[in-house]
């Protein structure tokens, strides 16, 4: 019976993922349209909101082509690589009081582990293709992540002293026992967070593996149709689960007054997050890669670590 309803519920999740991905995509172009004083995706459907479907299906139907001299089984298994962690972490996830995947007491560590094995893929795509230029891109995208994952850690670890539990539930919980969302004594974190997160997702300003000098795609030049599609739906997809985590971390997750359900009050809170992404991307000027590496190293990680002491300090103090 568990095994049924695991089932279900993964069936389920996927299905509304990739439903909610492709008008998040939507969603995307319509912002920065709007930004930049365009009209966006209007053609296809009222409004436009069949693009995101039709670009599926052009995906979808696209020739797979693979080149002649990749490492075959790698260049075929790095897509699904880079995408199934981004689906995995989702799982650990409190959507409200009583929705949520898995309530493991080690919900934190699971989402970090397990997100980072999309490094990996991400460096199997590049190394596989034989390509000078992939391999240029994913050594750019695998450094970066493995860089800016570490501020990235080290600002959670001031929620989870105040919280005493690597639950993400409990940290909810903690947040409506001490009457203030973690934002608030953990703003410095929270800054770090953010920054880090967008670097972390290879998003503007900082996507580096797809360099202007080289007029290429990055890590995934070779891949075309449905597989270059994982690689997309992989970075959308960690958008949601970064800005669900944030949500969780810093904004109390479902909590809320009582005139909406808290499932409602969590993804207003989600999309907030999804929606200063796209701001970015809209507003922002491509940073090159010695200035992304030197803050990263140089300035964040010093202030994670401010956090970390100042927060175990006060924690001790007040007992």
């Amino acid at each position: 019976m568990n095994l049924l309803m695991i089932t279900i519920y993964s069936v389920a999740s996927l299905g509304a993922l990739l439903l909610v991905v492709m008008y998040t995509i939507y969603f995307e172009r319509k912002v920065i349209g709007f930004m930049q004083v365009r009209i966006g995706p209007n053609r296809h459907g009222w409004k436009g909101l069949l693009q995101s479907p039709a670009d599926v299906m052009k995906l979808m139907l696209k020739e797979d082509i693979i080149p002649a001299n990749v490492d075959r089984n790698i260049f075929l298994i790095a897509p699904i690589i880079a995408f199934a962690p981004s689906f995995m972490v989702l799982a650990t996830i409190p959507w409200s009081e009583r929705l949520t995947g898995a309530d493991l007491n080690v919900g934190v560590l699971y989402f970090v582990g397990v997100s980072s094995i999309t490094t990996i893929g991400i460096l199997m795509g590049g190394w596989s293709s034989n390509n000078k230029y992939s391999l240029l891109g994913a050594m750019r995208g695998v450094a970066q992540m493995i860089s800016y994952e570490i501020p990235l850690v080290m600002s959670i670890i001031g929620v989870v002293i105040l919280a005493g539990s690597l639950n993400l539930r409990e940290i909810v919980l903690a947040q409506q026992t001490m009457g203030v969302w973690f934002i608030i004594p953990q703003f410095l974190a929270f800054v770090v967070y953010m920054i880090a997160a967008v670097a972390e997702l290879n998003r503007s300003p900082f996507d580096l593996p797809e360099a202007e000098s080289e007029l290429v795609s990055g890590y995934h030049t070779e891949y075309t149709g449905f597989r270059m599609a994982f690689f997309f739906l992989a970075e959308y997809v960690y958008a949601i689960a970064i800005a669900a985590l944030a949500t969780t971390l810093f904004l109390g997750g479902w909590l809320g007054p009582a005139f909406l359900p808290g499932i409602v009050w969590f993804f207003l809170k989600m999309s907030l997050f999804v929606f200063v992404f796209f701001w970015l991307r809209a507003t922002m000027p491509r940073a090159r890669v010695d200035q992304l590496m030197t803050f990263g190293w140089k300035v964040l990680i010093p202030l994670a670590l401010l956090n970390i002491v100042i927060t175990a300090v006060v924690k001790a103090w007040m007992g």
